[in-house]
């Protein structure tokens, strides 16, 4: 299975395809970092805009660089995030989901952050403890 997914929760914009949900085939971001950093910290409606100036760019590129012409789904953060950053990435997800017919999937973004150890290390199984740490979220999680 070969899902187009796509974050936009705060200060980067960022698509992947991954697939069989442990092998990235492509990850490309557009960081905000250095503009942001002009008013020492996220300024929402600036991440928003920025959001979407990037995210078609982010999202041609993440599947030219995985040589992918078909997909099975689309992915998408849906929450917690910047409530306008948020909305760029939603409803990119859900016009692309639309026009090609492909399910969306919610992603809900700090159990992404658990998720994504799969990734790395794919002999991990739950029970485990999981630190996150994202933004204004540090938690010690019991998985």
């Amino acid at each position: 299975m070969k899902l187009l997914a796509i974050e936009s929760s705060c200060d980067e914009t960022a698509a992947a395809v991954v697939e069989n949900g442990r092998t990235v085939l492509s990850s490309v971001v557009a960081s905000q970092i250095e503009e942001h950093k002009l008013y020492g910290g996220v300024v929402p409606e600036i991440a928003s805009r920025r959001h979407s100036e990037a995210i078609v760019g982010v999202t041609k590129q993440a599947l030219e660089q995985a040589h992918v012409t078909l997909l099975d789904a689309i992915a998408v953060t849906y929450a917690p995030g910047l409530i306008g950053a948020l909305l760029v990435g939603v409803n990119f997800a859900k016009g692309l989901a639309l026009s090609t017919g492909l399910p969306l999937i919610p992603v809900h973004h700090l159990r992404s952050h658990i998720a994504s150890n799969y990734i790395t290390s794919p002999e991990l199984k739950p029970p485990f403890l999981c630190l996150v740490v994202s933004g204004g979220h540090t938690h010690i999680i019991d998985v």
